[in-house]
């Protein structure tokens, strides 16, 4: 029974990781229509960034942090203005690849800068384990859980209540529109994908916290498409729901099934519900379903 508190409570924390990452997808598909398939680099390139400013170059957590999340901003704002603003009204099949192109362009300057493949962040969370029922569970679970929370929370505020986040949601729903209000939609597509290298970079050093930094967390950003595919690939509400299943599944499935089948299954769980809810409900759970007639 403790073994299964244990694997519910981690595989939920997880999930929400994912889902925060996840989160950033849906913005630039909800903004733009891209599919960004470079998700898991900028998970990697912000953990290994963050190592930069902590480890290597020697900064407080108060100081690191901050330049780290510009770095994000800077990043995502590069992005959208110089490789992908050049490609609008561009067929969809060249969005899709110039986001796979970058995502090996991200994954060799990392291999550059960093040609090693595994490290550690600096100890970010107290050491001391909690218990919890009969669980006993590393603090850096629990503060994950936590800052992914406190994250939906701010998002969900900026995006009812802030000027800019309402008009990214009218821009979800027409684009037309909200040029015709005035509004110019490229900042709309700048806004989003810099929200979305923050969350990726948050969810990077939330991941490197609990297993370190590996060229594994590139896995992560395919596990949180997985949490949109389930999901939706337009609904907030969906990555949020879906992301502590796709986690609770992986880390049931891990725990219970490894003895019985082999050590990898956990890594392709994800991947197996993304394969069944394409078959059964191809639009996720709470994705809008779309009828073309031709």
């Amino acid at each position: 029974m403790d073994e299964l508190l244990q694997f519910v409570i981690t595989g939920i924390t997880v999930g929400m990781i994912y889902a925060l990452i996840a989160l950033g997808f849906v913005l630039v598909w909800k903004s733009s229509g891209v599919a960004n398939l470079a998700l898991g680099q900028l998970v990697l390139i912000s953990s290994w960034f963050t190592y930069g400013m902590l480890v290597q170059a020697g900064l407080p957590l108060w100081l690191g942090f901050p330049l780290v999340v510009l770095f994000a901003l800077a990043l995502g704002w590069i992005i959208e203005r110089f490789v992908l603003r050049p490609l609008i009204a561009q067929p969809i099949l060249s969005l899709i690849t110039v986001t796979l192109g970058l995502a090996y362009f991200i994954e060799g300057v990392v291999t550059f800068i960093w040609p090693w493949s595994v490290d550690a962040l600096p100890r970010l969370f107290p050491r001391e384990p909690l218990h919890i029922g009969t669980a006993v569970v590393s603090q850096e679970y629990l503060w994950a859980a936590a800052i992914s929370l406190v994250l939906f929370g701010l998002l969900s505020l900026y995006f009812k209540y802030n000027k800019m986040g309402i008009a990214m949601r009218a821009t979800a729903d027409d684009q037309m529109a909200v040029q015709a209000c005035g509004i110019p939609v490229t900042k709309i597509f700048s806004r989003s994908w810099m929200f979305a290298c923050v969350l990726a970079a948050v969810g990077g050093i939330l991941m490197s916290s609990i297993g370190g930094i590996t060229f594994g967390l590139v896995e992560t950003g395919l596990k949180a498409f997985s949490v949109v595919i389930l999901g939706g690939l337009n609904s907030f509400l969906g990555a949020i729901v879906a992301g502590p299943i796709i986690g609770l599944a992986e880390n049931l499935g891990g725990g219970y099934l490894t003895p019985l089948t082999w050590p990898g299954v956990r890594e392709v769980i994800p991947f197996i519900i993304i394969i069944i809810v394409m078959f059964l409900k191809p639009y996720g759970l709470f994705g809008e379903v779309r009828i073309e007639r031709i």
